[in-house]
């Protein structure tokens, strides 16, 4: 559902390296299968960000980097190396150099474009209780997409493999507050290059019954997921155009380049209503220029070429603003995140996405080679740049470490703890005669406590946030009972959460229907490739 005011293996039972073991169990809650001991809070089933965004920039300020963006993508150009992409935009009247690839675009394309894109939209997965929306005041958390590598304090680092893939599944499915599944939170190495996206996006499916991202290296693999989804949901692709349930990352090659296979994924995401979240990857001093504004004038250059080509390709198809800026060190050329400039430049992404009246997207990111102290306050920098500057997508919530390379299992949980008390920030204030506690204020004389007062009593169990991971106890029990810090408690809560994992109920006949389908498509990517 859009509006718009003019975004494994089935049956897999065995032990696996954690503990864990696949379960099915009746479902007695729509989203959460069973209890597993764990924290998960008391919050909607779609979050809603009840605080004011924060606007760092004037009306003058603002205005001004849009106009630098209108300068780059009229004057400069924006390189498309898809033939497919360049024949839209000839069309509709962009300047285009075949020879270049460059597209320079009029503000009245971008103008256009921004009438008929979507203010916001909902996903919905095969659980249609685990719908999400973007836009507006919703806010959903994703987890970690994207990394080589995976690591926890039990078995170390190794390269990804699709045993972890499906146990970084679970997790997903184990928390309530991600919402959401990244690009292959670890790549399957082991596994075809040309064909391991049908096995993630099996995985994705038989371990959770959450949105999911597609893979949008070339047309084929993002309608490899779309058809998935549809099965899933015992539709077909065509029931999905009007009716979306995934969405994809189109990153851009900054600077100011788009390659084939991404506009070509862009274009099949659109042209079949699937929602396409343009993030140009803009690092200061790297990929963009050294000074704050001059980076942000080129992502917004960037990322309206893409939102543009999403609306020429399918007027209406639910599109993000997505912002990726921060620096490098300078010293080393290294990429930094959560730094002050990431997170100066995530609140005035928001800025730019309201001001064009679209979804936005940010990120939780570090730099942090280990779970330590970096690794918490560069991921707090980004998510409260996130949630203050207004994003409706946080993606890489839960589990990014070392600028992408890697996936931790105890960051999982350290985001987690941090994703929850987010959600507990942006709920909507109380104040009423209950609330104010007056009678409470009676009962208890001077100099007492409100420990056995009614007021507490009726509400002790869900008075406050209740944490994951945190350790409140005196320093003497928290001692005597191992003094673990918070990454080893963090190992121990991510175990309980795969030992206690439940997989989602997946009818034994789409379950067969999705296999067959991965089965048929493996043939016939390997038979185009011979």
């Amino acid at each position: 559902m859009t509006e718009n005011d003019g975004d494994g293996q089935p049956g897999m039972t065995g032990e696996i390296e954690s503990g864990a073991r696949v379960r099915r169990r009746g479902e007695d809650h729509p989203r959460r299968p069973r209890e597993s001991g764990l924290s998960q809070g008391h919050f909607p089933s779609i979050l809603r960000r009840s605080l004011k965004p924060v606007e760092p920039l004037d009306e003058e300020q603002l205005q001004a980097i849009h106009s630098a963006s209108l300068t780059i993508l009229d004057e400069i150009g924006i390189e498309f190396m898809g033939a497919k992409a360049r024949a839209v935009f000839a069309k509709a009247g962009a300047k285009v150099d075949h020879s270049s690839g460059l597209v320079r675009i009029p503000g009245e394309l971008i103008q256009d474009a921004l009438k008929t894109a979507p203010r916001r939209f909902s996903l919905t997965p095969r659980n249609p209780a685990r719908r999400i929306e973007l836009g507006g005041d919703a806010l959903a958390f994703g987890l970690v997409a994207g990394p080589p590598t995976v690591e926890d304090r039990i078995n170390g680092r190794r390269a990804g493999n699709l045993p972890d893939y499906q146990r970084l599944i679970q997790l997903a499915q184990s928390f309530d507050i991600i919402h959401l599944i990244g690009n292959q939170p670890t790549a399957p190495q082991e596994l075809p290059a040309q064909s391991r996206h049908l096995d993630c996006y099996l995985a994705n499916l038989t371990y959770s019954d959450k949105v999911y991202h597609c893979t949008a290296i070339g047309a084929e693999r993002a309608l490899d997921g779309i058809d998935m989804m549809a099965i899933a949901r015992g539709k077909t692709r065509e029931d999905l155009i009007d009716d979306p349930s995934v969405l994809t990352i189109i990153s851009v090659n900054s600077p100011r380049r788009f390659d084939e296979a991404m506009s070509d994924g862009l274009m099949a995401m659109s042209e079949w209503g699937q929602a396409a979240v343009i993030t140009p990857f803009t690092l200061m001093g790297a990929m963009a220029p050294v000074s704050l504004a001059a980076a942000l004038a080129q992502q917004n250059a960037e990322a309206l070429a893409g939102i543009v080509l999403t609306q020429l390709t399918r007027p209406g198809a639910p599109v993000v603003y997505g912002a990726f800026t921060s620096n490098v060190d300078l010293r080393s050329g290294a990429p930094a995140f959560g730094t002050a400039e990431n997170a100066r430049a995530t609140l005035v992404g928001g800025q730019l996405a309201r001001r064009y009246g679209l979804p936005y997207r940010a990120s939780n990111a570090s730099a942090s080679n280990t779970v330590d102290a970096q690794a918490a306050y560069e991921s707090e920098m980004s998510l409260w740049s996130s949630v203050l500057g207004g994003a409706n997508l946080v993606y890489h919530g839960a589990g990014w470490m070392e600028g992408g390379l890697c996936a931790s299992f105890e960051k999982i949980v350290l985001d987690v703890e941090m994703l929850q008390m987010m959600a507990a920030l942006v709920q909507p204030f109380t104040i009423n005669d209950a609330e104010l506690g007056l009678d409470a204020q009676r009962e208890v004389q001077p100099g007492g406590h409100f420990f056995g007062a009614q007021h507490t009593l009726a509400r002790y169990q869900t008075a406050f946030h209740k944490p994951l991971i945190a350790d409140w106890r005196s320093y003497p029990n928290w001692a005597q009972d191992g003094a673990r810090d918070a990454t080893q408690r963090a190992t121990a809560v991510w175990q309980q959460a795969l030992n206690t994992y439940a997989a989602p109920p997946l009818d034994a006949g789409v379950a067969e229907a999705l296999q067959e389908f991965v089965t048929r498509r493996k043939v016939e990517r390997k038979n185009a490739q011979d």
